[in-house]
């Protein structure tokens, strides 16, 4: 994890790409914020790109590469398991089964988004200030 590095949002919805760049907008965060509109184009950008990001927002159901496909490729890949890299799955899609199927592949977070501007600022707001003060094995 780099805390500098950028942050990769995996988001299929326009609408849902739009409200977030608002948040991040707001917000100010120095880490550059890239997004990719289904999972296999995220997949190949971690794997061509030296780049260490900060964390990972993926959205469960995507074209091409849903996210869980994209966490257990990510997890079962030596190269990009060293890169600590937070993900997190962000997804108005939420059950029981799908929040034991994140856990199951080491997802380190599970979030709904919320149907407010506000409630998701505050959600986004948690979790890049929970990984800001995070110590990562590559941070030494």
């Amino acid at each position: 994890m780099n805390k500098n590095g950028p942050v990769i949002i995996i988001e299929d919805d326009s609408e849902d790409k739009i409200l977030l760049k608002e948040v991040f907008k707001k917000h100010t965060y120095p880490n550059e914020i890239i997004y990719f509109s289904d999972g296999q184009k995220a997949l190949d950008f971690l794997i061509e790109e030296d780049v260490l990001p900060f964390l990972i927002l993926s959205d469960i159901n995507m074209p091409k590469l849903n996210g869980f496909e994209l966490r257990k490729k990510i997890y079962e890949d030596a190269r990009l398991q060293e890169k600590c890299i937070p993900y997190l799955f962000f997804s108005t899609a939420a059950s029981q089964q799908y929040v034991i199927d994140a856990y199951s592949l080491s997802a380190q977070g599970f979030f709904v988004k919320q149907s407010t501007f506000g409630e998701l600022e505050k959600t986004i707001v948690l979790i890049m200030e929970y990984w800001k003060r995070c110590a990562a094995p590559n941070n030494f």
